[in-house]
């Protein structure tokens, strides 16, 4: 098919790896390198620059990285980059990356067992992985420069891209790469003492996309534009679960640039020459809905419901010692109930995909995709074809937070289904609208939580009981399998099933609710929830100890010392123990989640009139080897933005199961006035690497609602804080 000009040469690189499935032999190296590589036979070496799945290298010394991990903004594709430039002593001002073309066997997440992003596992699941083939094909290009200049292998050393032996002859990667990659990759690439690394752990060099990315160069799906394409918005039933009952779209034809209008097994879509035209042939249908099976409750009439449900006992997820005679017994019992709202994801890109289908022959795909081989699978009945010859093209994304990641793949679903109904006559790219994303889109789900816990007179906490009550995320969806055991979902009590302080008797329990609205994990999951609860309440029980937040925590941490060298880490940076500036209060919070260890201690001004402002976080991470230490950083600024966004204002609420919200200024992002000074330390660590993209959320909530509670005495127990009667200024 006829590319745009700017991504022919991408397209080109991705083709080339598709048809030569190319698999490298790795014999008996590393267990994620041989699940990586795949267990597919090796094909034969071509000597065409390519020396493994990971790694290219162009005849100008180009060495390219395929990214298997989608980068949505988080910097996944120059972390990778870095591990293999580490190993292949590469010079960084040479090296690009690209998204891998979707291809299960070869580029699958190692966690996951198929090829996707999520759960921050990109650079911790491929950290040995991309390291590996980066020494494999620094290995290669050793044994092709002893060959060709008649000395031994031993006598070669590689230093920032060049190939020398010691005696003056010297090679660039790219004199070297067709011969190379030709080469038999060895069995167990030796990789580097951590004491020599050049790029892991180091800052001084910047991310491969920032320069594209600030001068508008880097391609997102909204910048594809196909010769023919027509451009689809679709009519949803407003109602989740509603149906279309019939339509008239005799208005909307008559709209200049409208060419067809069709209904999919989701909707109306309008079709037209560009997006505008076909947002205005969408708001001049006239559609009847059938709501027969809709949801209709309102979103307080869910949570009063969800009150009455935590009367009672639900499935246990924990139960270790005897709580009843725990709290009997107690010298003091702190009680509390919290209630967290419906979360939209909001990226700053809505969904979109651009779809080019030859019924039963071909279907091509443009998108931010997130999960390939879930995508693949949802759309190829659609198409007519097997799941492995759609062919995806992964574009940069404008965020997610886990909108992306969703088991029906909706809005790729979506069009191919328009695909489809045209009987692919020309390509589609189907265009969300903030409104469409923010009514109709997936949701962070609303739970309750009911939180009893007692003390002795020691201060030490002798019996925890907590019922959450709320939507399974997981509940019939193919990652039920392996993530929900005897009914309980794994994300609705993460965050509360481990609690890091000394509990004598635990019990936790949830209600898995029966709610027709979509859910979906936000970023962090079930932490942003459990979180909030498990460490506000732990402020409570220092207060009732009266002992220092600080104090009473660490006194009983010995069990947990990662979150308590985070906790210390950060409360040397902020001061804790000498007075805060005149007016702030200081509240703290740690949290484990994504097997990283966050604790983030928060600064709040009360003003004369009131009103709050957050002025300043401190924030330490423990997340093992930190491959970029100024991403990590960044990932860590950016989730307290985003955390400290929904903890203060943000929520979903339904009327007669219309969700009320629509766009920005009703469902309000953080404001640069609101941000924060924020310092970000990382605990020292030769541990694996472990997760960044989400763990910095959970504790700025709790964090602030603790230190409103410090100034104060008000506890918030209903977010966001504005329901709870807190406004910031």
């Amino acid at each position: 098919m006829n590319l745009p000009k700017f991504l022919k040469g991408e397209a080109a690189a991705a083709t080339r790896l598709n048809r030569r499935a190319f698999l490298m032999a790795t014999g008996g190296v590393t267990a994620g390198l041989v699940i990586g590589y795949g267990t597919q036979p090796a094909l034969a070496a071509a000597g065409d620059g390519t020396f493994n799945p990971f790694v290219t290298i162009a005849p100008d010394g180009t060495v390219t990285v395929l990214s298997k991990h989608l980068d949505k903004g988080q910097g996944t594709m120059s972390g990778l980059a870095a591990l293999v430039a580490e190993e292949l002593d590469a010079d960084w001002s040479m090296v690009k990356g690209e998204h891998a073309p979707a291809n299960t066997e070869v580029y699958k997440n190692l966690l996951f067992g198929m090829q996707g992003t999520g759960g921050s596992t990109g650079i911790p699941n491929s950290f040995m992985q991309y390291r590996q083939a980066g020494a494999a094909a620094r290995a290669m290009l050793v044994q092709a420069a002893a060959k060709e200049w008649g000395v031994p292998a031993e006598t070669i050393s590689v230093t920032n891209g060049v190939v020398s032996d010691g005696t003056g002859r010297t090679a660039g990667f790219g004199e070297l790469a067709a011969a190379a990659s030709a080469e038999t990759p060895p069995a167990e690439p030796v990789l580097k003492d951590p004491a020599s690394f050049r790029f892991i752990g180091k800052d001084d060099y910047r991310r491969l996309d920032s320069v594209a990315k600030t001068r508008g160069e880097a391609i997102y799906t909204q910048d594809i534009n196909l010769p023919g394409m027509l451009y689809a918005v679709l009519a949803r039933p407003p109602r989740f679960g509603g149906k279309v009952e019939s339509f008239d779209a005799t208005e909307s034809l008559a709209i200049k640039g409208v060419e067809e209008v069709v209904e999919t097994p989701l909707g109306i879509a309008v079709l037209a020459t560009g997006t505008w035209p076909a947002i205005q042939g969408r708001e001049a249908l006239e559609i009847s809905w059938n709501d027969g099976g809709a949801e209709t409750r309102s979103s307080d009439q869910l949570m009063a419901e969800y009150r009455e449900i935590a009367k009672e006992p639900g499935l246990v997820a924990v139960n270790t010692g005897d709580v009843d005679a725990a709290l009997a017994g107690a010298d003091k019992v702190v009680e509390a109930t919290f209630e967290f709202p419906f979360l939209a994801h909001a990226p700053m890109e809505p969904m979109n995909a651009v779809m080019d289908l030859d019924p039963g022959k071909s279907l091509e795909i443009w998108t931010g995709s997130q999960l390939p081989t879930i995508d693949q699978l949802n759309v190829a009945p659609i198409a007519g074809i097997e799941p492995a010859a759609v062919k995806i093209n992964t574009l940069f994304a404008g965020g997610s937070f886990g909108r992306r990641t969703n088991g029906p793949s909706d809005y790729v679903v979506e069009a191919v289904q328009i695909a489809a109904a045209i009987n692919g006559r020309a390509p589609v790219k189907l265009v969300w609208t903030r409104e469409d994303d923010v009514q109709g889109g997936y949701y962070r789900p609303m739970y309750f939580h009911k939180v009893r816990a007692g003390l002795d007179k020691d201060g030490n906490i002798t019996g925890w009981d907590q019922r959450i009550v709320g939507q399974s995320i997981l509940l019939g969806t193919p990652f039920e399998a392996f993530l929900v055991k005897d009914g309980i979902d794994g994300t609705s009590v993460e965050g509360a099933a481990e609690i890091p302080i000394e509990i004598a008797a635990h019990r936790l329990d949830v209600h898995n609710t029966e709610v027709n609205i979509p859910v979906l994990w936000w970023r962090s999951v079930g932490s942003t929830h459990t979180a909030y609860a498990v460490e506000t309440m732990i402020d409570r029980l220092a207060a009732a100890a009266g002992e220092d937040p600080l104090e009473f925590r660490l006194k009983r941490m010995d069990a947990f010392p990662r979150e308590a060298g985070a906790l210390r880490l950060a409360a040397e940076k902020v001061g804790w123990n000498t007075p805060a500036p005149e007016g702030i209060t200081r509240g703290l919070a740690v949290h484990k989640s994504f097997s990283s260890y966050v604790a983030q201690i928060a600064e709040v001004r009360q003003n004369e009139d009131g009103t709050f402002k957050v002025e300043r976080v401190v924030c330490a991470i423990d997340c093992g080897v930190a491959v970029m230490p100024d991403q990590v950083k960044a990932q860590m600024e950016g989730s307290i933005g985003y955390g400290l966004g929904a903890v203060m204002r943000n929520k979903i609420t339904l009327t007669d199961g219309l969700v009320d919200q629509t766009n920005f200024p009703d469902y309000e992002p953080i404001r640069i006035s609101d941000m924060p000074d924020i310092e970000v330390y990382i605990v020292p660590s030769s541990e694996a690497p472990t997760g960044a993209g989400e763990p910095g959320v959970p504790p700025i909530g709790p964090a602030v609602a603790n230190a409103i509670m410090a100034a104060t005495g008000q506890t918030v127990d209903v977010l966001p804080m504005t329901d709870s009667g807190i406004e910031f200024a």
